[in-house]
């Protein structure tokens, strides 16, 4: 199976679009990850640059991210809203999109119907979307998601841990049979090292991280072994540590503790030590 590494635009927003993809080609990322709202000037730019990289880089992707922003909303004017936008990012043809989808205080039922509304909109335009393991969602924490994995069992998700071991203010050690029933529905790995206070340890190359780090490439690799088993050819990973409040910083100077473009490095070259 071949893995394949994109990059988060997430706290790079400081490059232009040509800027970023040459410093991602690098750095040695297979494509990058972007939080685009078309038709606007910076979704044209970077689908430009793009196709002007698969030139000498053919199997350069991009994954799309579908993010509402939280308001007081009916169910129905957030469906409404999600779908807007999920149409309009599966027209740029990404490789799929990774969908932040429903609302972690929507009930059973109505985050079924959000679910399948994005399920529908992915049928019907043919292209992948995937949900998001992510605080605030629907899919926020590990035993409460099982029931809407029950109920659609065809469901992908970009399986982000870091936010399980913070809702549930631990490292799992008492959810593995939990994290058994999710990881065969994980089709994109967002690497990033999480610890019981919080979803982003301040540097994952620091040796006091050295446990959570170890966790977390445990069940990377649970994954990474489970496609293989199902004879998947590519798989995709993200090393996701974020910008400034998500690292944490220095009181009074707002000083980042570390640096996030190396966190993803170091994660990258990690990654790709451990699973080559």
């Amino acid at each position: 199976m071949h893995l394949k590494y994109g990059c988060p635009y997430w706290g790079s927003d400081h490059y232009a679009p040509k800027e970023f993809i040459s410093k991602v080609v690098d750095a040695g990322y297979d494509g990058v990850e972007l939080f685009l709202q078309p038709p606007d000037k910076l979704t044209h730019d970077f689908l430009d640059e793009i196709e002007s990289i698969k030139i000498q880089h053919p199997d350069f992707f991009f994954i799309a991210l579908q993010l509402t922003f939280p308001v007081k909303e009916s169910v129905d004017a957030y469906i409404s809203k999600m779908e807007k936008s999920l149409i309009a990012l599966a027209e740029l043809n990404p490789l799929f999109i990774n969908s932040h989808t429903g609302k972690d205080y929507y009930s059973f039922d109505e985050n079924c119907k959000v679910i399948e509304a994005a399920m529908n909109i992915g049928v019907k335009t043919g292209v992948r979307i995937l949900h998001e393991t992510h605080r605030g969602r629907f899919s926020f924490h590990a035993a409460t998601l099982l029931p809407y994995l029950k109920m659609f069992p065809e469901m992908e998700l970009v399986g982000d841990f870091s936010h399980f071991c913070t809702v549930s203010e631990s490292m799992l050690q008492d959810q593995q049979e939990i994290l058994q029933q999710i990881i065969p529905h994980v089709s994109h790995i967002h690497a990033r090292v999480g610890f019981e206070q919080g979803p982003q340890v301040n540097d994952p190359a620091a040796p006091e991280w050295q446990s959570h780090l170890n966790q977390f490439m445990g069940w990377w690799q649970q994954i990474i072994d489970y496609k293989k088993s199902q004879q998947k050819e590519t798989f995709t990973i993200s090393p996701e540590f974020g910008p400034a409040p998500y690292l944490p910083v220095e009181p009074f100077t707002q000083k980042p503790l570390s640096n996030q473009w190396e966190n993803n490095y170091f994660m990258l070259n990690k990654l790709k030590e451990t699973f080559s």
